[in-house]
């Protein structure tokens, strides 16, 4: 009879047992062979046995401090999200177009995903500050961040990032797109861009615009302007664009390239509105034309888009964007901003990805032109 656990015959079957068995039992007088037919136990066997209890006994041990933590990373892996408040941090100080639009798609992100999503105005260096502070936030889907078309500027605007624009920063959803408004002092005689453009021509370097600061969409919406029209026209860069509006309205400056703010001067009487910056006509203001009507190609403007820390997985990405486009493309939404002039477009991951792309190289080679740049 074979077994696993008989020992072969060695030979014919009839040599020397001794070293089969365990040491000294052949002194002792126990060399007793097993009857014929019987099947005996050796050393070997009795090793054989052992080595496999001891197997088994070293795979249980084994097992037992592998089973926790196998079951503790499945279970972090099965952690529902998001499983806590979710930061969202605004590029923008309280107040204004930007902070309420946020705080709009905060209230339905909140309804949509059941975790309070908390807005945290992060304003300063042009948005660098909420850029920096989300690049280094755990990309676990618990921080989000409102950007605007500064984010593409910078790139090229700030050459010591204190992050990678690409790299760093995973977009998530396009939210908006507004233009910005060209408006002159009621005292210059101009009454569209064609106008504007002659007179910058007979009088060049006398006309000035006045922004809200180095790099703003509203200083490249005027730089790109100039290149395309061949005017010299003087940059006034001030701390925002409130102080630039009030300058305009005291005749400090003779235009801007401003935002929807300055309306409630435009419908005063106080200031002119000659066009829109954007490349097709606003719906708030259909009846205002495009610079590009007059120069075509020009087109510019902000716009909108919420991004997350690079890495962030991919699923809580397209969780986050798809909710973002229900909340983009319902007309009650869409109703509320018209008269902002902010139109809401949503872009995917992928697309928003190719844009922002696009932007940086734009709006780098007219940051290069102009000579801004912000250390």
């Amino acid at each position: 009879m074979s077994g696993s656990l008989e020992s072969p015959d060695v030979g014919s079957g009839r040599g020397r047992r001794a070293s089969l068995w365990p040491h000294g039992a052949a002194r002792a007088g126990r060399t007793t062979r097993p009857r014929r037919g019987q099947r005996g136990r050796s050393s070997a066997d009795e090793h054989d046995c052992s080595s496999a209890r001891a197997r088994a006994a070293l795979i249980a041990a084994l097992c037992a401090l592998l089973l926790p933590a196998s079951i503790s990373t499945a279970a972090a892996q099965g952690t529902a999200w998001p499983s806590k408040p979710i930061r969202f941090l605004i590029s923008f100080a309280p107040g204004g177009f930007t902070d309420g639009m946020a705080r709009a798609l905060g209230e339905r992100l909140s309804a949509a995903l059941g975790q309070p999503v908390l807005p945290e105005n992060r304003a300063g260096a042009g948005g660098v500050l909420a850029a920096e502070a989300t690049a280094k936030s755990a990309p676990d889907g618990h921080t989000l961040l409102l950007v605007s078309s500064g984010l593409a500027i910078n790139a090229t605007l700030q050459p010591r990032l204190p992050y990678d624009t690409l790299r760093d920063l995973a977009p998530v959803a396009l939210v908006a797109e507004l233009p910005n408004l060209l408006i002159v002092h009621p005292s210059l005689p101009v009454k569209t861009v064609k106008d504007l453009i002659a007179l910058a021509r007979r009088q060049p370097g006398k006309l000035s615009y006045g922004t809200a600061g180095i790099g703003s969409s509203q200083h490249l919406s005027g730089e790109l302007f100039k290149t395309m029209a061949g005017v010299d026209i003087a940059h006034v860069p001030y701390k925002g664009g409130a102080p630039a509006t009030v300058d305009l309205v005291g005749g400090h400056v003779d235009m801007t390239f401003g935002s929807t703010a300055t309306l409630a001067m435009v419908r005063a009487g106080r200031l002119r509105l000659i066009a829109v910056t954007s490349a097709q006509r606003s719906a708030a203001l259909p009846d205002v034309p495009t610079i590009g009507e007059t120069m075509p190609g020009y087109a510019a403007g902000v716009w909108y888009a919420v991004m997350a820390p690079g890495g962030t997985p991919r699923e809580i990405v397209n969780r986050v964007s798809a909710e973002i486009r229900r909340v983009v493309e319902d007309p009650a939404e869409k109703a509320k901003f018209i008269d902002q002039t902010a139109e809401l477009r949503w872009l995917g991951p992928d697309d928003l990805a190719a844009f922002i792309r696009s932007e940086i190289k734009r709006w780098g080679e007219v940051v290069k032109r102009s000579g801004a740049r912000v250390d």
